[in-house]
């Protein structure tokens, strides 16, 4: 009989505080600015261990109960548990079912800071996205929400699809979708959001950008700015 995921959630809880490092975690402390508990785990190892632990569990217990897991890490407000989850579950993504996808849209207010949840969303509700653009329409209902994070997230789980050329037409909803947003994790979710589209798709973005110059938060404008021609640049912040 398997034990229950609980336990093995909380086998790996002792793994991360025994694993952990003291001064690492004073540095997250300082690099968040803001009450986080953390670890003191870097990401590289942390990544050692999801693969350790999930290709065991998947294999021995099936894709539910390696997502029950996860489910059961990604609670509270300790960084590597989150993190954790979610690479655990990044290699399997492919198997991920419409059911599943509710489960992890409905995670997005579990979310602490944008550590977990820029993980959460782009290797896994992004992932899912791309594979079945129907689950688009989501996007346009988070961007509508009162969670900051989930507002967040319309930005963010566009990024693997727009980084293949696809949803141009939702980023540009998108953004007039946020574009008023005054909350700083949505606007720099936003500016990502079209930094990574300029990477691949520089002229279109551009005339976007300069439809928006004058009505964009400068945080917006400045970041989204980073990867175009100096002279693309100056235009865009009118200089």
């Amino acid at each position: 009989m398997s034990k229950p995921v609980s336990y093995i959630a909380d086998h790996l809880r002792r793994v991360l505080i025994d694993g952990g490092s003291a001064p690492h975690t004073a540095e997250v402390q300082w690099f968040f600015k803001e009450e986080i508990q953390s670890r003191g785990w870097y990401t590289k190892e942390l990544r050692k261990l999801a693969r350790r632990f999930g290709r065991v569990i998947r294999r021995e217990e099936g894709i539910d109960y390696l997502i029950g897991v996860a489910d059961n890490l990604f609670h509270g407000n300790v960084l590597e548990e989150k993190i954790l989850a979610v690479l655990l579950l990044e290699p399997f993504v492919g198997e991920f079912t419409a059911a599943h996808f509710k489960m992890f849209e409905e995670w997005l207010d579990r979310v602490s800071t944008w550590a977990d949840h820029d993980g959460l969303v782009q290797y896994i509700i992004g992932h899912m996205i791309v594979a079945d653009p129907r689950r688009l329409r989501r996007v346009f209902v988070w961007s509508r929400s009162g969670n900051r994070w989930r507002r967040r997230a319309a930005a963010v789980a566009l990024l693997r699809g727009t980084n293949q050329g696809l949803f141009w037409d939702e980023v540009q909803q998108i953004t007039q979708a946020l574009l008023k947003d005054e909350d700083d994790m949505v606007r720099k979710g936003l500016a990502w959001l079209l930094r990574e589209t300029a990477r691949f798709d520089g002229a279109r973005t551009m005339s976007l950008l300069m439809s928006i110059r004058k009505t964009a938060p400068r945080l917006v404008l400045r970041a989204a700015c980073e990867r175009l021609l100096a002279r693309e640049r100056a235009l865009v912040l009118g200089r």
